[in-house]
């Protein structure tokens, strides 16, 4: 856990973002959270953006994945989703998380697909499907950020500086 993977994203996003300084990739490997839970995003566009997490460390009690590890996996695809369709003058702040566990899993890796529901001026939603290696489905969940201009603590924030 905590490897960097290479993420997959347009070039003109990855241009984009590093004319003000950012190097996206970096910034998308899911943070600290994402690392300790082993979050890696594989693939990342404004239309689709997939993610993968270990089973193994992100159990409940019962041996099962813990549904707040899924929601995390899922609050993260749904925001690079939502960021990327904002692009870098807007800045996605996740506001509603909701998901539906539908079956338990006990180990292997979980996948998930954030694709969009909605995508506006001041709102993105998304809904995310997390299945387990037999493909099938273990959550169903949706966020919803808001999408607000960029403000210059945030560049800061996001340049390291």
């Amino acid at each position: 856990m905590g490897e960097q993977h290479h993420v997959t994203f347009p070039q003109e996003v990855i241009d984009e973002y590093a004319a003000l300084g950012v190097d996206l990739v970096a910034m998308f490997s899911a943070g600290h959270l994402g690392t300790r839970m082993g979050v890696q995003i594989v693939e990342a566009s404004a239309d689709r953006v997939v993610g993968t997490m270990p089973v193994e460390g992100n159990t409940q009690p019962y041996g099962l994945l813990h549904g707040g590890a899924s929601a995390v996996l899922a609050e993260t695809l749904g925001s690079v989703g939502s960021m990327l369709h904002a692009g870098s003058s807007k800045i996605a702040v996740g506001v509603d998380l909701n998901c539906t566990h539908h079956r338990g899993v006990r180990s292997g890796l979980v996948t998930g697909v954030a694709t969009p529901v909605h995508r506006g001026r001041s709102t993105a939603t998304y809904e995310i499907v997390i299945s387990d290696e037999a493909g099938k489905r273990v959550c169903t969940a949706r966020l919803t950020c808001l999408l607000r201009d960029v403000l210059p603590a945030d560049a800061q924030r996001a340049t390291g500086g």
